[in-house]
């Protein structure tokens, strides 16, 4: 089939990239946001008329999460106004929309993994506008497929592993808040998830995928710290010792056993896919 992917210099578009080279009975049409403003209604729906494409994975997102309260417009624009025209465009031209969202758009009060069907209540723009988009992409195309991941990481672009691993090089004392709790995700495995749905052609609906097992970000840290041999202590603060503009959810965990009984694949745990994406660091230097 023929799959169009936004976002794709991306962490998750970069490992969709990777992955295409191995699949060629698919053509895909990797965009970012040179080739195609999503935030443009009318460039997407010319763009996916040309094109024709049989899935669209959206990719691109404002992920800035504290940088969110200061640019709103920005962080609606990208995460809930062009998610909705590219499902409404999907929809008139016959395509199927994966979108990506985020643990996010939960509380964080929770005791135990999120379901698909939990009641969402993001807190702080990012999280909104992210529920926003889920709303938007269902209304103008329900038969979507919705998939909310977290704490997203690789060997590309920048994110916490990347950053642990400079910080700590450089300063050899890191602070990291332990009491926020969820589950780390190798963009390398959301793209195979991805991949996965569509060749099950799973039906349309929300599921929830990041690797198995839970941590705080100061055990994440660590982990990165003790893996990659960094002379670097690591110590545990409180979220309230360690302030940002944005709220986070104390508790993000999902529930994968959605994804896991359609797809029948298992979900790499946390710690095995931090390892691998490590080495692959290393060897790039």
């Amino acid at each position: 089939m023929k799959i169009l992917v936004t976002g794709s210099k991306g962490q998750l578009g970069n490992e969709l990239q990777l992955m295409a080279a191995n699949l060629p009975e698919h053509e895909f049409i990797f965009t970012d946001y040179q080739e195609l403003d999503i935030t443009s209604h009318d460039l997407v729906n010319r763009f996916v008329q040309e094109t024709r494409p049989d899935r669209i994975i959206n990719c691109a997102a404002y992920t800035s999460v504290d940088k969110a309260e200061t640019e709103p417009e920005a962080a609606y624009r990208l995460n809930a106004g062009g998610p909705g025209y590219l499902a409404a465009a999907a929809a008139s031209h016959g395509a199927r929309m994966i979108h990506i969202s985020s643990d996010y758009v939960f509380n964080g009060r929770n005791y135990k993994p999120y379901l698909e069907t939990d009641a969402v209540e993001p807190a702080g723009v990012y999280a909104k506008s992210k529920a926003l988009g889920e709303n938007n992409v269902m209304n103008a195309a329900p038969g979507s497929i919705i998939i909310r991941t977290s704490w997203l990481y690789s060997a590309h672009g920048q994110n916490f592993v990347k950053t642990i691993l400079r910080v700590g090089k450089e300063k050899g004392l890191l602070k990291v808040v332990a009491d926020q709790i969820g589950s780390p995700t190798w963009a390398h495995d959301l793209a195979n998830a991805i991949l996965n749905l569509i060749d099950k052609n799973a039906d349309g609906g929300i599921y929830h995928f990041s690797n198995e097992g839970a941590c705080s970000w100061y055990d994440f840290a660590k982990t990165i710290v003790e893996l990659s041999g960094i002379h670097c202590k690591v110590i545990p603060t409180n979220t309230a010792g360690y302030p940002l503009p944005a709220p986070r959810p104390y508790y993000s965990v999902l529930d994968k056993s959605k994804y896991a009984a359609i797809t029948h694949c298992a979900v790499p745990w946390w710690y095995e896919s931090l390892k691998k994406c490590l080495a692959l660091l290393n060897e790039q230097g």
